[in-house]
Order: C-alpha cells, then sequence, then structure tokens
C-alpha cells in the first residue's frame, strides 16, 4: 500500500484562556491519529466546538501544535522554514466556510485568483501567462472568461464559492481542506458547488479534507469519515460501514438525527440529555459518558480503548461498550 499523502500522530493542541479571572488550558486536540490518502476525500463530522477548524488550521500551520506529529509527503512541516514552508502551503490549500467574507470586495475576480502567485512568484510569471491561467480556472469552476472583470458583489453566493475554490486551485494543490464549504449556501446551491468538488477531484487527483456537521452532504462527498467530540475523534472507518453500522453511541445519536428521504435508512431519533461538557473542564475517562445512556463506573475512570467492528477491520470506535447493530435505540 502506498504512503499516505498525510499523515497525523497523536496531534494536540491547547491554548491558554482566562476564566471566571483564572488562567486555564483548553485542550482543543487531544491525542488526534488519522490518514488521508492521495486522491480520497475524508470527511470530518461533529458539533460545533468540538476542534474541526483547529484541526484544519494546524494542518496548515496556521496555529503550532503542542505534541504529536504531522507528516506530508514523509515531510513534517512543523520543521519546514523559509523557502520550504512557502512550498509546502502551495501544495496544501483551503476553501472556507463564508463565501461573502473570505474575499475581498475590493478586488476583481481575476485579481482574486491570480493573488497567490504574487507570493509564489516561480509560477505564471508573465501578465500574459497569469491572464490565461485565471481564464482557464474560472471556466474550470463553471464560470466565464469575462467574469475576472467583476467584483464579489457582482456574484450570487454559489458563484462566490466557485470563485473560492479558483483562488485554491490556483497553486495546483494535492490537498484542499474545505472548512464548512457548503454550510452558508442554499440546498440547491450546495449541490452544485459539491459536484463541482467531485468534479474536480476526478479530473485533478486533489484530495479533500472535507470539514462538515452536516452528515447528508459528508455521506454524498466522503469515502472515509472521522468523528470528533471535544477534541478528540471517537470514531472512524468507510462511509458506508459508519453510516450503516455506527459502533460509538455518540455517532449513533447523530446519525439518527440525520434527515432522510430514504424511509428504510430513517432510525428513531436519540436525544442526548444534559449540556455538552466544557472543554476547559472536560469529564474523566470517556468524555461522552456524562451524556452516554450506555455509560459504566469504568467509563470514568479510564479513556476507553479503540475498538474495531468485527465486519470491517478499518472500522473503529473508542468506547467500552460499542453498539451493536442489532441492538435497539434508547427511547
Amino acid at each position: 500500500m502506498s504512503t499516505p499523502l498525510l499523515e497525523v500522530r497523536d496531534l494536540s493542541k491547547v491554548f491558554g484562556v482566562r476564566h471566571q479571572g483564572k488562567r486555564k488550558q483548553l485542550r482543543a486536540l487531544d491525542g488526534i491519529t488519522f490518514d488521508l490518502r492521495r486522491g480520497e476525500t475524508l470527511g470530518l463530522v461533529g458539533e460545533s466546538g468540538c476542534g474541526k477548524s483547529t484541526l484544519a488550521r494546524t494542518l496548515l500551520m496556521l496555529e503550532r501544535p503542542d505534541g504529536g506529529s504531522i507528516r506530508f509527503d514523509g515531510v513534517d512541516p512543523q520543521k519546514l522554514r523559509g523557502a520550504e514552508l512557502l512550498a509546502f502551503r502551495r501544495r496544501v490549500q483551503m476553501v472556507f466556510q463564508d463565501p461573502f467574507a473570505s474575499l475581498n470586495a475590493r478586488m476583481s475576480a481575476g485579481d482574486i485568483v491570480s493573488e497567490p502567485w504574487h507570493t509564489h512568484r516561480s509560477l505564471y510569471q508573465t501578465s500574459r501567462d497569469r491572464a490565461a491561467r485565471v481564464r482557464e480556472l474560472l471556466h474550470l469552476v463553471g464560470l466565464r472568461p469575462s467574469d475576472a472583470r467583476k467584483y464579489p458583489s457582482e456574484f450570487s453566493g454559489g458563484q462566490r464559492q466557485r470563485l473560492g475554490i479558483a483562488r485554491a486551485l490556483a497553486l495546483n494543490p494535492e490537498l484542499i481542506v474545505c472548512d464548512e464549504p457548503v454550510s452558508a449556501l442554499d440546498l440547491s446551491v450546495q449541490a452544485q458547488v459539491l459536484n463541482l468538488l467531485n468534479e474536480l477531484q476526478q479530473e485533478l487527483g486533489v484530495a479533500y479534507l472535507f470539514i462538515s456537521h452536516d452528515l447528508s452532504v459528508v455521506r454524498h462527498v466522503a469515502d472515509r469519515i472521522v468523528v470528533m467530540y471535544l477534541g478528540r475523534i471517537v470514531e472512524h472507518g468507510d462511509t458506508e460501514s459508519t453510516f450503516e453500522r455506527p459502533l460509538h453511541p455518540y455517532t449513533n445519536a447523530l446519525m439518527s438525527a440525520a434527515p432522510s428521504l430514504d424511509e428504510s435508512r430513517r432510525r428513531e431519533q436519540i436525544i442526548l440529555s444534559g449540556e455538552i461538557p466544557s472543554p476547559l473542564d472536560p469529564p474523566s475517562g470517556c468524555r461522552f459518558r456524562t451524556r452516554c445512556w450506555r455509560a459504566t463506573d469504568e467509563c470514568a475512570t479510564a479513556a476507553p480503548p479503540l475498538t474495531a467492528d468485527p465486519a470491517h477491520d478499518t472500522h473503529a470506535a473508542e468506547c467500552f461498550h460499542p453498539i451493536n447493530a442489532a441492538e435497539p435505540v434508547p427511547v
């Protein structure tokens, strides 16, 4: 098997914050481990505040991790400086959540797409080459070459997100981190952008880390899924086995809340009790235990082990009491 494009091992990120007059530590990432292969889409799901965006910023070296390791194509980006770090940033790009805020309103579409080349000067050095490549990129994402003269205010939300994708593609990246890229768009426009991302992946071979809280979107685009809760990955596996046979109680609760037009896929909704614990003071042992209907005393005393699904050895969850697919859900 070939080496993964991205390897993350035991990654941690801690922020010092002041809470009620006291200095505390917020452990936003706590032991994150996963791989991302070339040309695949890895879906990252979880509630707001679980650490998804912090993970994205850490992978891009916008935040420096406090522990663990990241290897991109076999190289540790934490050790890169100067030109080498600049070369790494060219290979890893990002599409942001809000197409209204992520574009400079005072720049034309052509200038927005070509802006990365002012930093990465080895690409498209002449104005003629840049203009030609801008037209190619706009066409690639479904916009017209003449749109290069327009400003963001002249585009719809979906068109702005296409423009953001064109900007991310300008440096020919191998990995694009998509942080909630369709959550600000109408449903019909979401489908257009998702189909575009899929077409670009088929054509260019780019890999995606697709961050979302919308399970129906993730099921549509992802090859594999990781589920986060309070800074930890609690379950990971291929998309279909994770959706059809979720092991972790938290994943079960998420899946039960996802709407579906297919009656055979609908689950009785699981209503979790209690509030999400504060990341400043997470529960001992399993972080989900305070909301889990299966929790026992041992869940409070130790971190749960990684338990594999007997039917899928690539599907596993951090849980003392993983769910059997034949079990009834709680009422």
